[in-house]
């Protein structure tokens, strides 16, 4: 919570979903210690509520989980509901595929990290909510085809919309990083310590939480 917090004036949102080292069976507190993208959002927003929850699975009972929790926030706190974001990583990618696939209207933007696209492209084309996909061209886990492919066929379903290139654009951003981002980042393992990285790159975290 933010320091001061009153609920006297409406803050935004951010919801971090982790990935498999990360969930409730691997102790209480693993996704903090294991992930710090609820810690570098802040310094985006130092008013901002963090929302880091610890999940059961990575598939539609952590989805609907995720969803509830998230409806619960805004009844109990004031919240900007133009300023919700999303962002998951790895197995927490999957599950925000599936919220996006169910719920994406929850949401102002969505990050989706290295992961696989589970969830249903055409409720989340309806909603038109933006969403920026990055992985490692190498990505030891799940390679770079899944997220690039679903990057692709949510472009291919806008443009069957009518959307021009510019609005395809804005809604679909795909960031296939190179193995010299690795390197450059002292990272060998693009999966695991990829993270580490994307949290902490102003390219990425600045599109999720731009104005």
């Amino acid at each position: 919570m933010p320091d001061g917090y009153d609920g006297s004036g409406s803050v935004a949102l951010f919801v971090t979903l982790p990935g498999y080292q990360g969930l409730y069976f691997q102790g209480v507190g693993a996704n903090v210690r294991t992930e710090d993208f609820g810690f570098e959002a802040q310094a985006y927003d130092t008013q901002m509520i963090v929302l880091a929850p610890q999940l059961s699975d990575w598939g539609e009972t952590s989805a609907r989980q995720t969803i509830a929790l998230v409806e619960w926030m805004l009844r109990a706190y004031a919240i900007d509901r133009q300023r919700v974001y999303l962002e998951g990583y790895s197995g927490g990618g999957e599950t925000l595929s599936l919220v996006m696939g169910m719920r994406p209207q929850l949401f102002c933007r969505a990050l989706f990290c290295a992961s696989r696209w589970d969830g249903e492209l055409n409720v989340l084309a309806d909603a038109r909510v933006p969403v920026y996909l990055v992985v490692g061209e190498s990505d030891e886990y799940y390679g770079s085809e899944p997220a690039t492919s679903a990057a692709h066929e949510l472009e291919e379903i806008y443009r069957s919309k009518g959307l021009d290139e510019a609005e395809v654009a804005n809604l679909v951003a795909l960031d296939v990083k190179p193995a010299s981002y690795f390197e450059a980042g002292g990272v060998s393992n693009q999966h695991g310590h990829g993270g580490a990285l994307f949290c902490r790159d102003p390219q990425i975290m600045g599109w999720l939480f731009e104005d």
